[in-house]
């Protein structure tokens, strides 16, 4: 007998695969290297929508266009269908965590959890665990740097049940840790057909300067 349970899996990792598709898309692995050697470094944990998947240019992003406004040079190793878990071993080692450390940034943004949602039904309990432990390392790999923790990114006007516990979890592992957390994210994008690209799931240029304005206005409301 085929479960409800396992449809949704399906379902899920249909979707999941969809977001992961645009593999090809490379990493930004390298830090900004038009401002001066000192200037501040924040570096970016997150998905295709912090890669900037969708825009005509990664210029156009909005991690790009936070760190020019802010004289901050940018190391952004974002990966295509990201997440917590999902897809960690797809692309390399999937260790970002890893390579945020290496760099001892000044500020870190935490933009991860969309694509878990894809993985709830089958690991949820493994989901929950490795929100902490990622946050729990970047902590204490980069115990001087500021982290800012986003509630994860959506792209449709509904939200499955499983992104609110998601997002929940990524909450309290940011208070856990002493981060800042920046609520309501995920409807930035969400539903606004003017704003997506083709593809329907990533936001086009529209899109990625309303990320930014809204960006924007939460780090001022951090003081940043």
């Amino acid at each position: 007998m085929i479960t409800r349970r396992a449809v949704l899996a399906v379902a899920a990792l249909t979707i999941g695969a969809l977001l992961a598709g645009c593999a090809s898309a490379a990493p930004s692995t390298s830090a900004s290297s038009t401002l001066p050697a000192d200037a501040p470094l924040i570096a970016f944990y997150g998905d295709s929508y912090t890669l900037g998947t969708g825009a005509t240019s990664p210029s156009v992003r909005w991690s790009s266009r936070i760190a020019e406004s802010r004289g901050w040079r940018e190391f952004n190793p974002s990966v295509n269908g990201l997440g917590f878990i999902n897809n960690r071993t797809l692309f390399g080692d999937g260790d970002l965590p890893a390579m945020i450390i290496e760099q001892q940034p000044d500020l870190i943004m935490v933009t991860m959890g969309l694509n878990d949602n894809f993985s709830y039904p089958f690991a949820a309990d493994a989901i929950e665990a490795q929100i902490t432990t990622d946050l729990r390392r970047l902590r204490e790999g980069v115990p001087d740097a500021r982290i800012i923790v986003v509630e994860p990114f959506w792209y449709t006007a509904l939200q499955p049940e499983s992104f609110g516990i998601i997002a929940d979890w990524v909450r309290d592992a940011a208070a856990g840790i002493g981060a800042d957390y920046i609520d309501g994210a995920s409807t930035w994008i969400a539903g606004r057909d003017g704003e997506m690209a083709s593809d329907g799931l990533h936001p086009n240029d529209e899109g990625y300067d309303l990320m930014t304005r809204r960006m924007d206005e939460a780090l001022r409301e951090l003081g940043l």
